[in-house]
């Protein structure tokens, strides 16, 4: 199948297949004698599991370390094990900053007086102080 047509099935924009061929995650694929790029099965099945990764928000390193492990039949399943628990401890990082962020955010929310003009707004006289405060501590 052509790239347009791969990109179809997979969902995904033909840029994005040459740039995964470029980073290595997608193996080349075979050419025709008219020079374009001849892909198969094989091809989306490497997208779809790609996607998926994405999907996940693991990163390309972490794809393409999958893919060696993939690509290793003698390997052993901790390895892939491991990266999932650094994927997770990732996760749970920033499940803990969105949490701190909530919570400064809620304290903020806290501070509006109500409907007044702004420039009596304690939401925005508390961002300026912690402003000049930040400002202070440099």
């Amino acid at each position: 199948m052509q790239i347009k047509e791969l990109a179809q099935r997979a969902g995904v924009a033909p840029e994005t297949i040459r740039f995964y061929e470029k980073e290595g995650l997608l193996p080349a694929p075979a050419r025709r004698a008219n020079g374009y790029r001849a892909y198969d099965d094989a091809h989306l099945d490497r997208l779809v599991f790609i996607r998926r990764c994405r999907s996940l928000d693991m990163p390309l390193p972490v794809i393409a370390r999958l893919i060696a492990f993939m690509n290793d039949p003698a390997d052993t399943c901790h390895h892939v094990d491991d990266i999932l628990a650094e994927q997770l401890a990732q996760v749970r990082a920033r499940i803990r900053s969105m949490r701190a962020l909530e919570r400064q955010l809620l304290d903020l929310q806290r501070q509006c007086d109500g409907p007044i003009d702004g420039g009596a707004c304690g939401v925005l006289r508390e961002l300026s102080q912690t402003g000049r405060r930040a400002a202070a501590q440099a």
